[in-house]
């Protein structure tokens, strides 16, 4: 079940956090979320409620597969009459509800749905072509489209961070591009489709993130790391440990999706994470420091020599100098915060 949004680590870091963000063109506005029902959907929700808590009148329309499990997993959102359900498949739905503004988030991230490569880009290819459709007729004139990092392909060594402009790409032809591939193959229908329609479609390239609704025993490493200081295990890096990484507090993300949103350039990307590089083992040693320090840490592979490292780091100053965006919340803080919200006492 997801967190209570008002418990602490996820409303207090919010409020901390909102005035970042002017939220007056939201007001009187509905918005239709696509993937509104995972962890990206969570704390854009949660930020909605608060901002409805400070007199914005914003209304949520949210596309599900299932909405009887969204409830059973968020049980407090389904009760909120501002919040309603449209079931449905990402290429199919049928909606003939007006709204103001979308945002396309929709698009399996588990380990599970990459078993499937083909599924993978009909969700992606076919769910946006239909989605900006629905967007058209429905009189939305500003979109978010939400891609990710993955449409660089693999980092170069001798690039610290990705910029937007950045000239690498997907292997268009390699099996394993098929996600990354496809995203980027979605930004140029977003590009042209806003061009035609006179619909402004912003980018939004994501990296790495972490905070309440995380999974802690997925494929995250950050979210296994602060599964296992909490069962109290030692903290186990499936790996050399040498791949670096960086990771966003999903309090900053959904300030930056929302400003996104409202103010970012039709057709501009913009990275979305931190640019604070940390290794995997490093990830692994903080989460042990500020949550268990009499806790070993476990890698269970030795680094080959002269073997490049991974590196999956975004270079934000586009969302810096345009948007007045940076990442508010340390690591260490957001581990905390993230730790914190897991805690039983804090879903009541």
């Amino acid at each position: 079940m997801l967190p209570d949004p008002r418990c602490p680590p996820v409303q207090g870091r919010l409020t901390a956090l909102h005035d970042h963000l002017d939220a007056s063109p939201l007001d009187g506005r509905t918005v239709f979320i696509t993937g509104g029902t995972g962890f990206f959907g969570y704390w854009m929700l949660s930020l909605f409620d608060l901002l409805r808590q400070r007199g914005i009148d914003v209304r949520v329309r949210l596309l599900s597969r299932n909405p009887a499990a969204f409830a059973a997993v968020a049980p407090y959102f389904s009760a909120q009459s501002w919040v309603s359900c449209v079931a449905g498949d990402v290429k199919s739905f049928q909606d003939a509800t007006p709204a103001d503004l979308l945002i396309h988030a929709a698009t399996d991230t588990d380990a599970a749905a990459h078993q499937d490569p083909l599924a993978i880009m009909d969700n992606i290819l076919l769910g946006t072509r239909h989605t900006l459709a629905h967007a058209l007729s429905s009189g939305v004139r500003r979109v978010l489209y939400v891609s990710s990092g993955a449409v660089y392909g693999v980092q170069p060594a001798d690039i610290e961070q990705l910029p937007e402009s950045a000239s690498c790409a997907c292997d268009a032809t390699h099996p394993d591009s098929a996600y990354g591939s496809a995203k980027r193959g979605a930004e140029q229908w977003c590009v042209q489709f806003g061009l035609e329609h006179g619909i402004a479609i912003p980018i939004a390239r994501c990296f790495a993130f972490v905070g309440a609704g995380l999974p802690l025993n997925g494929h995250f490493a950050i979210g296994n790391f602060i599964g296992d200081a909490l069962a109290g295990r030692p903290i186990c890096v499936n790996g050399d440990g040498t791949p670096l990484r960086s990771y966003l507090y999903g309090a900053d993300l959904a300030i930056w999706l929302l400003k996104i949103l409202l103010q970012g350039t039709h057709g501009q990307a913009y990275n979305v994470g931190s640019d604070q590089a940390v290794s995997i083992r490093e990830l692994a040693e903080t989460v042990r420091d500020a949550l268990c320090p009499e806790h070993a840490v476990h890698i269970t592979r030795s680094a080959p020599d002269n073997a490049l490292r991974s590196r999956y780091i975004p270079a934000i100053g586009r969302a810096r100098s345009e948007l007045d965006l940076d990442v508010w919340t340390s690591l260490e803080q957001a581990i905390r915060l993230t730790a914190a919200s897991a805690a039983p006492h804090q879903h009541a």
